[in-house]
């Protein structure tokens, strides 16, 4: 992706966000320049990467399959005692997937917090991690359904769905654009994301212009405390 359009969906999202009664926390809007300035009482944000994540999951498509995500707490997967838990919102496009796949570890709720339907379909995994044919069994803001492999669960505004590890699920925004929130166990976007067709997890930038804002990816490259 170029860094222009990155900036651009971060601009999209901020906005679409703030429509919705949402508002993320300062470090968002901290500037390269300022990233710079910073010391270690920042270093929980390195090291857990909360903020900014824009992918297309380097497909070159980000409007057909990509994400915007900012992650605005996580725990540490070395000590995940300390902060059990993680949370993020997303805005989600209409017809705009999240691919295929599950999470050996992590738990989640997903939430729909605004706008279109989002609907998910879901999928069991097979012992060797392909798509089982058995019924999936899922809640659904606490009532427990059972749905055929392939089905789709659409929610609406307010509506949430918990996934556990090993549920394939993807997912995308229907009548239009959606905030979505995520309530989850200690999240690990390096190692805990098993997509059904291998795609990378983070997206390649061509740096045509400056960073708005740094991604979560982007830290080491402006944090001066983050060797």
């Amino acid at each position: 992706m170029k860094r222009s359009e990155i900036n651009a969906i971060i601009r999209e999202a901020d906005a679409f966000m703030r429509t919705h009664g949402f508002f993320l926390p300062l470090f968002a809007h901290w500037t390269p320049d300022e990233w710079r300035i910073k010391g270690p009482e920042v270093r929980e944000i390195v090291d857990r990467k909360l903020g900014w994540d824009v992918t297309d999951f380097n497909q070159g498509e980000f409007r057909k399959t990509g994400l915007l995500l900012f992650t605005m707490r996580n725990g540490s997967v070395s000590d995940p005692s300390s902060k059990p838990y993680a949370e993020k919102i997303m805005m989600v496009d209409v017809n705009q997937v999240t691919p295929m796949h599950f999470h050996w570890h992590k738990t989640e709720d997903i939430i729909n917090r605004g706008g279109g339907k989002l609907v998910i379909q879901l999928h069991n995994a097979t012992t060797s991690e392909g798509l089982a044919d058995s019924p999936v069994t899922v809640s659904t803001d606490g009532v427990q359904r059972v749905v055929p492999a392939g089905a789709c669960v659409v929610l609406n505004p307010g509506e949430s769905i918990t996934l556990p590890p090993y549920c394939y699920h993807a997912f995308w925004g229907a009548d239009s654009k959606v905030l979505v929130g995520e309530v989850s166990a200690v999240n690990d976007d390096d190692s805990d994301n098993r997509f059904l067709e291998p795609l990378p997890r983070y997206t390649q930038i061509e740096e045509d212009e400056p960073p708005l804002y740094l991604l979560c990816t982007d830290y080491p490259n402006y944090y001066r405390a983050a060797g």
